[in-house]
């Protein structure tokens, strides 16, 4: 009984978390009216810096390491690794028998 009591205890507080969270969540911005006049002064300020005779300079792209592979290389065994698991599949469900319930894949990504 104190274990059920704790229980309903327990669901009563996170439900009561919960609706407190879901309240601030979706709670409507324009209530804030103060807050409103200094959010649009620092917009304008923004703005004002936005279109500057400044040109930025492009980030500097780091050089692919050494050990990069390319993608359609591992697209490729991606793709060969899915046919054999499909075709192991479409074979034990021609023939379903314990041992190719159990038999080890030739796949190379699995150790």
């Amino acid at each position: 009984m104190e274990m059920l009591l704790m229980g309903m205890c327990v669901a009563v507080f996170g439900m009561g978390i919960a609706a407190v969270a879901f309240g601030a969540a979706t709670r409507s911005e324009s209530s804030d009216s103060a807050a409103q006049p200094a959010l649009s002064l620092v917009k304008a300020d923004a703005a004002a810096h936005f279109f500057s005779d400044r040109v930025a300079a492009p980030p500097a792209v780091p050089p692919a390491p050494a050990w990069s592979v390319p993608i359609e290389v591992l697209l490729l065994q991606i793709e060969n690794h899915v046919r054999m698991e499909q075709a192991a599949a479409e074979s034990f469900v021609a023939y379903p028998t314990q041992a190719l319930l159990h038999s080890k894949t030739s796949s190379p990504f699995v150790n």
